[in-house]
């Protein structure tokens, strides 16, 4: 049976009130864990993904994704992916995805390495569809465990948590496109948001992967570069990077001002059109 939604605006509906009607606090009942047991299946795989997070920090996995790892092992890494392409690619795109699931620090390094081995068309479509997959991850971890529970609770709410789901519903992919699109705004934050507030598949998907395109192809084409350094002796690191490649990074803060902007604006042409062709 499909849940019943409740108008975004309690005010536009005439003498409706601020209280929630029964059929409404029925659809959160039924969502809402109802013991201490509940709570610990709908959590276990946030609890899980933190056990993992703590065992990779514990053993020491996390200084695999480090400038001292390119430095050392990006030349033997890019004549793999020279002999071996195909399996190259799909050994990284899964290494992308892991580390972005598994939220440890590390991908602008991976992002690097991708650009080595791959140059920058390439090596930023891998890295795009890593970082796609391992999201999709974080994604429905937190829709199953409490994202259910939540998206019903917004749905019965008459204020501003309801108008934050509907408006997810109506404008997911422009909504969250324009989020991917700033830097500032962290990566694993909106994956878990968009679990939580049951975002739609879809559109989620096709925003991660166009959103993480324009900064990823900047990085993947400076990691393009690492390997004539290391082939000239030498070893470069993030100061490096940044003082060669300013204005290149400075176009990626650029993007992230710009993009946004140019989306808005737009969606806001399209709705001015509409209503005069309505």
């Amino acid at each position: 049976m499909t849940e019943p939604r409740i108008p975004a605006d309690p005010e536009a509906v005439p003498g409706m009130d601020s209280a929630l009607p029964p059929v409404a606090e029925a659809a959160v009942s039924s969502h809402t864990p109802r013991s201490a047991r509940d709570w610990a299946l709908r959590l276990s795989p946030i609890l899980a993904l933190a056990a993992l997070v703590i065992l990779a920090f514990a053993m020491g996995w996390n200084k695999y994704l480090s400038m001292e790892m390119l430095r050392e092992h990006g030349l033997n890494l890019q004549a793999f992916a020279a002999e071996q392409f195909l399996l190259a690619l799909i050994i990284f795109i899964a290494v992308y995805a892991l580390a972005t699931a598994s939220t440890i620090p590390g991908p602008v390094f991976l992002t690097l390495l991708g650009g080595m081995m791959f140059g920058p068309l390439v090596g930023a479509l891998a890295q795009a569809t890593g970082a796609t997959l391992g999201s999709i991850a974080i994604y429905m971890l937190y829709r199953s465990a409490i994202g259910t529970w939540l998206r019903a609770k917004f749905e019965a709410d008459a204020g501003m948590m309801h108008k934050i789901a509907t408006g997810i519903d109506r404008n997911a992919f422009v909504t969250l496109l324009t989020l991917r699109l700033i830097p500032s705004v962290p990566f694993v934050l909106i994956n878990a948001t968009a679990g939580m507030v049951a975002a739609p598949l879809r559109p989620y998907i096709a925003a991660t992967f166009l959103g993480l395109l324009p900064s990823t192809y900047i990085y993947t084409w400076i990691g393009s570069g690492l390997g004539d350094l290391l082939q000239q002796g030498v070893q470069p690191d993030l100061n490096m990077l940044v003082s060669k490649f300013f204005w290149p990074l400075m176009g990626v803060a650029f993007l992230s001002i710009l993009l946004p902007l140019m989306i808005k604006g737009g969606q806001a042409w399209y709705k001015r059109r509409q209503k005069r062709m309505a």
